[in-house]
């Protein structure tokens, strides 16, 4: 049933019925063990309530239906303590994303801010805010019948609090400096006319799964998605740019892939530091002959790609364009930058 707006810093008080039952009362399932260790809190419709106790029923029409939407964003230290890369700009995405899915989370841009803020302050060290809304009510039907968006916020540290602890992980290997890319040449990317490239809803990500699993157990890293159209579109969560033969740094339109943030942010970054930049369509023989190709994301920051379909790229190792972009973009995040101080968010000031 349609829900009364919101307001007020804690207007997203309602934890969902079903996250409460699934964690008490006769019957329940113990959780994993890596759960049980973290004492993460994560906020839930304005509540903030362990992690072990985040959850959702099994039949919820997110999980059954993947409706879910999300945004990930990074926490960096920054002159010495905490700051959020590009806030605004990520809850700007998620909303956009909602809207695009048909998703009414009945609170603005300012009060998942301020969720964000409260968040961080429960949770220290974490370096990584995951934003989601859902639905986490049993539904019949595709249309759902209860539309209340759950707004769920998670702070934490993904590879300390998650990576560590999985079956077999010991220590977790270290980040690979570059990537061996396979272009796939069966699943297509995103299609505007199923769900628009531009939302980062949970169903977008199926198809890439299958394939990128595919292409590990083949001994790549990473794969790229090509569009109905032939053309290069976007990785599974990066985006791709090429330097051509002319030094000219290009990436596919917007029209045909995510909005990547870390895509952005080395648009406006390359051309303040002088290079060409056009935003084009690539063809996969084109992107093969490139000078350098690097992906982006934020958890990628900028990732040289080493070899594509086993060709290797350039010389195979990081290019000038890449490692300067790179180097920039570190100094960016850490806040040693005065031209871009502004993409980082202090958490103090939320």
């Amino acid at each position: 049933m349609q829900q009364p707006p919101v307001t007020g810093s804690h207007a997203l008080a309602r934890i969902s019925l079903a996250a409460r039952a699934n964690t008490s009362g006769e019957g329940r399932l113990e959780s994993r063990g890596d759960m049980l260790t973290s004492d993460r809190k994560i906020l839930m419709d304005g509540v903030l309530v362990p992690w072990a106790e985040a959850t959702v029923h099994v039949l919820s029409h997110s999980l059954q239906r993947g409706s879910l939407v999300f945004d990930y964003m990074s926490v960096h230290e920054a002159a010495g303590s905490p700051a959020i890369f590009r806030l605004d700009e990520h809850i700007e995405r998620f909303l956009h994303s909602c809207e695009l899915t048909g998703l009414d989370v009945h609170c603005n841009a300012a009060q998942i801010r301020t969720g964000i803020g409260e968040t961080l302050r429960a949770n220290p060290g974490a370096t990584a805010i995951k934003v989601s809304g859902y639905l986490a009510s049993i539904e019949i039907d595709v249309v759902p019948v209860d539309s209340h968006v759950t707004l769920s916020i998670a702070a934490y540290d993904p590879v300390k609090d998650i990576a560590a602890h999985k079956p077999g992980a010991g220590s977790v290997a270290p980040k690979r400096k570059t990537v061996r890319l396979w272009i796939e040449k069966d699943i297509k990317n995103r299609r505007a006319d199923i769900v628009p490239p531009q939302a980062k809803t949970a169903a977008n990500y199926a198809s890439p799964m299958v394939a990128k699993a595919r292409a590990r157990a083949r001994g790549y890293d990473e794969i790229l998605l090509i569009d109905e159209f032939g053309n290069v579109a976007e990785g599974p969560t990066t985006n791709v740019f090429m330097v051509d033969g002319e030094g000219v740094l290009r990436t596919p339109p917007v029209e045909r892939v995510l909005l990547g943030v870390t895509r952005s942010s080395i648009l406006e970054i390359a051309q303040y530091d002088g290079f060409e930049v056009r935003e084009v369509a690539i063809r996969p023989d084109e992107l093969l002959a490139a000078a350098e190709v690097f992906l982006t994301g934020t958890t990628a920051g900028v990732l040289p790609v080493e070899s594509i379909d086993e060709q290797p790229v350039g010389a195979g190792v990081p290019g000038p364009v890449s490692a300067r972009l790179s180097e920039h973009f570190a100094r960016v995040a850490a806040g040693e930058d005065a031209t871009f101080a502004h993409w980082l968010t202090p958490v103090d000031a939320i």
